[in-house]
Parts: structure tokens; C-alpha cells; sequence
């Protein structure tokens, strides 16, 4: 029997959704009196907040339990997100942890942590259709960039994917509750907010209204100065949430926008829904209402059946958009999904081959993308302390990470001239207001 923790610690893998997942879990347990410890080595209760998208992440998982077990210490480990809802009992019988709740039950974890504490299984990966967001805890305290979830589940059932079994099918928060959220948010420190969802842009609500009319009601909220939303869906990219981009200031200039593929005939396999073309023609059609947009996007390589003239498709593509970053990983097979029945398994010399041609094309477009910027002024939203005194970091309006000297403190928003760019970040100069 575990004993009942004083102090807790929650470390989340994968996606921002689960960082914000991964928040308020913290607000539960700190509503419930226990103290947030500096490291799970420190903790009494560890939550473990799990990614099932890639099969090395679920084995982190296990290694981390593994690691936690030695020394003799014994904390009580919680395993929560999508690896607890796609494995539940297996994580029970595989590695005797405490308490296992999926990414809609988490709201349940104090309780499931008191029967823990009592000798009582505690195990819930249902997902009810009642929402889990009205038994969370009021926002208090938060970073000056909040992320706030909007949309979970999804529909599109993409061949290789298992969101739509760990998350369940897409479900939209209401228009208010949504508000209510973002408005408690500013109260609380926010200046910059991005809205979540495993397809972000499908949210609606019950009077049509998508996620366009969102943003623009959350342009109304004073003292918020910066609109952000991922992960969206080609298909759900509609004119209306493009037009936003040109209509309202606080929408950063950002879109991350999957495409996975550059060949149609791997989109087809793997059940995308667009086109290489209708995929450009989005981007288009983006760029034409926001020209200085930055764009990013997701990549496999390596899916069932991908020949190398297909791959240079994806080249090709890379080589049209030049996004400004992008995400990119070799194809894992996930229990359960029909992509893992697939023939034609890619070698894995093969993949990771592909993997570093692909990578080096986005980081060469990445690279120049952070030149461009050099000797533009811009808003940089101070996040963090630097490494070196009186440094600062924040972001630039194309999410790039800036840093620069200050005196200006965390969540400012400062107007920068960026005077050189690396791989990765930006340096820049804030500029001196002009005497009255």
C-alpha cells in the first residue's frame, strides 16, 4: 500500500496538449494541499503524463517507472495520458504502478490517488461524454504564454494514428466556457494564448460558429495581446479562419499545418483527405491574406510502402513551401492502427536515410527563414531569464525564440530590433522609445 504523498512532481511527454493537460493536473494536486516538488527524484507522487503517438515514447515510459523503482525509493507513480488509455491493465501487470487514468478521466486523479493511498485499484480510462473541464480548478498563477485547450478527439482516423482511440472522437468546448477560461488566464498572467485541440481549427459550436468567430471574440479580451492556435487540419482550413489572419492583429503570423506527405498517393494510404495539390492551394490562398505568415508543418517518412520517387515528392514539396520549421520522424508502427497491417515495411536504413535528407531541407529552410529577419523590429514577448546576466528570452511574432538585454521582466512585451539570426534563435537590441 502506498503511503499518502505530501509532494508531487508531473512530467509530460509529447504534445502541447498534454503540457496543458499536464498543468492542470498540477492544479489539482496543489488544490488538494500537496507541495510541488523540483524533480520526480524529490517527489512523492510522480505523474507520468504519456504520449502514444511513436513507440519509442511509451517505452520512455516504462524506463522511466524502471528508474523511478531504483534505490529503494518508492514513490507512488500515477501513469496518465494516452499511453494509460491505450494500455491500461497492461501497465498494471507490466509495471505495478498506482494509479492509471486516461486524458478525459484526469480530473478523477485525487481521487484515484486517495484510493491508491488506501489499498484500492484506481484505474479509470473511461471517457465519458461529460466534459472533464467543469471539474477543474480555477486558474490562478499562470506563464505570460498559456495554452488553453478547445477541441479534443478526432475524426479523421489517419491510417498510422492512434489519437482517435486514445482521445475519442472530436468534442468542442463551449464558445463560453471557452471565454470564461482565456478571460481567467489574463487575470492570471497571460498575455499570450494558444488554443489547443488535435484538430484545432474543426471547433464549433452548437450555433455554427467556428474557430474564427473564437479568435475574434478572444480579440476583445483586454490585456491580451497575442492569439496563436495548432494543431490544425488541411480540411478544416476554411476561408472564414483564413481571413482571420488577415483581419485580426492579435493572430500571430504563424500556422502550423500538417501535410505529412508530398505524394498523393501515400496521402491516400494514409488517409489524409487532401491532396498535394489542395494542400498548396491552401497555403496559397494563407499567404495571399497574410503575406510575412511563417509556416510549419509535420513529415513521416519512412509510411508502409513509400518508394524513393515518392519520397522526393516530399522534397520537392519542401523545396515549393520553405517553411519557416517543421517537425519530421521516421514511421511507427502503433498497435491497432491499420497502417501496422500494412505491407511493405520501409528498411530502417532506408528511413533514417530519408529522415536526414528531409531534415537537413527543413533545417537549411529554417536557417534561412531566422536570416530573413535580421534588421526587421518586432514585438518580443519576454518569457523567461537567459543563461548570462540580464538576458532575456522571449518570442518573436513567428514563434522564433529571441533573446536579447533588458531590463524589461518577464511577460513585457518589447519592441526589438533582431540583429543576428542562428539555426535555432534570434538575437536582438531592444529599441529606446524616443524621448516626449
Amino acid at each position: 500500500m502506498a503511503k499518502t504523498p505530501k509532494t508531487y512532481h508531473v512530467k509530460s511527454f509529447g504534445c502541447q496538449m498534454n503540457v496543458y493537460d499536464g498543468e492542470r493536473m498540477s492544479e489539482l494536486m496543489a488544490e488538494q494541499g500537496l507541495s510541488a516538488a523540483a524533480s520526480a527524484e524529490e517527489a512523492d507522487l510522480v505523474v507520468l503524463n504519456t504520449c502514444h503517438i511513436r513507440e519509442k515514447a511509451t517505452e520512455k515510459v516504462y524506463s522511466d517507472i524502471g528508474r523511478l523503482r531504483k534505490g529503494g525509493r518508492k514513490p507512488m507513480i500515477a501513469v496518465a495520458g494516452c499511453v494509460a488509455q491505450a494500455e491500461g491493465e497492461e501497465i498494471v501487470r507490466r509495471a505495478q504502478v498506482d494509479v492509471v487514468v486516461g486524458p478525459q478521466a484526469y480530473h478523477n486523479l485525487p481521487k484515484l490517488v486517495a484510493d491508491a493511498a488506501g489499498g484500492k485499484a484506481a484505474l479509470d480510462t473511461d471517457m465519458p461524454l461529460a466534459s472533464k473541464f467543469g471539474a477543474l480548478p480555477a486558474r490562478r498563477r499562470v506563464a505570460p504564454g498559456a495554452f488553453l485547450t478547445v477541441q479534443e478527439g478526432c475524426d479523421k482516423f489517419c491510417t498510422y494514428c492512434v489519437v482517435p482511440y486514445t482521445r475519442g472522437a472530436e468534442v468542442s468546448r463551449p464558445f463560453a466556457a471557452i471565454v470564461d477560461e482565456a478571460r481567467a488566464l489574463v487575470d492570471a498572467g497571460a498575455r499570450e494564448i494558444t488554443l489547443l485541440g488535435q484538430n484545432v481549427n474543426a471547433w464549433a459550436d452548437e450555433d455554427g460558429r467556428g474557430l474564427d468567430a473564437l479568435i475574434r471574440d478572444l480579440d476583445r479580451i483586454e490585456g491580451l495581446a497575442r492569439i496563436r492556435y495548432t494543431t490544425s487540419h488541411p480540411n478544416d482550413m476554411t476561408q472564414r479562419l483564413i481571413d482571420a489572419h488577415r483581419d485580426v492583429e492579435k493572430l500571430m503570423p504563424y500556422l502550423h499545418l500538417p501535410v505529412q506527405s508530398g505524394n498523393d498517393r501515400v496521402l491516400k494510404a494514409m488517409n489524409r483527405s487532401h491532396s498535394r495539390d489542395s494542400y498548396l492551394r491552401i497555403l496559397d490562398r494563407v499567404r495571399e491574406a497574410r503575406p510575412d505568415i511563417a509556416l510549419s508543418g509535420d513529415f513521416i517518412v519512412g509510411f508502409p510502402g513509400e518508394t524513393d520517387a515518392e519520397f522526393e515528392d516530399t522534397l520537392r514539396l519542401v523545396d515549393e513551401v520553405r517553411y519557416s520549421q517543421a517537425f519530421s520522424f521516421k514511421y511507427s508502427p502503433r498497435p491497432g492502427t491499420p497502417a501496422a497491417e500494412m505491407d511493405g515495411a520501409v528498411p530502417r536504413g532506408v528511413m533514417d536515410e530519408r529522415l536526414q535528407r528531409l531534415q537537413a531541407a527543413l533545417n537549411r529552410d529554417q536557417a534561412a527563414f531566422n536570416e530573413a529577419t535580421v534588421g526587421k523590429t518586432c514585438d518580443v514577448l519576454i518569457e523567461r531569464r537567459g543563461k548570462h546576466p540580464g538576458q532575456m528570452l522571449g518570442k518573436s511574432p513567428w514563434l522564433q525564440s529571441v533573446h536579447l538585454a533588458t531590463d524589461a521582466q518577464i511577460g513585457d512585451m518589447v519592441t526589438v530590433d533582431i540583429e543576428r539570426a542562428g539555426p535555432n534563435s534570434l538575437a536582438g537590441v531592444e529599441r529606446v522609445k524616443a524621448a516626449a
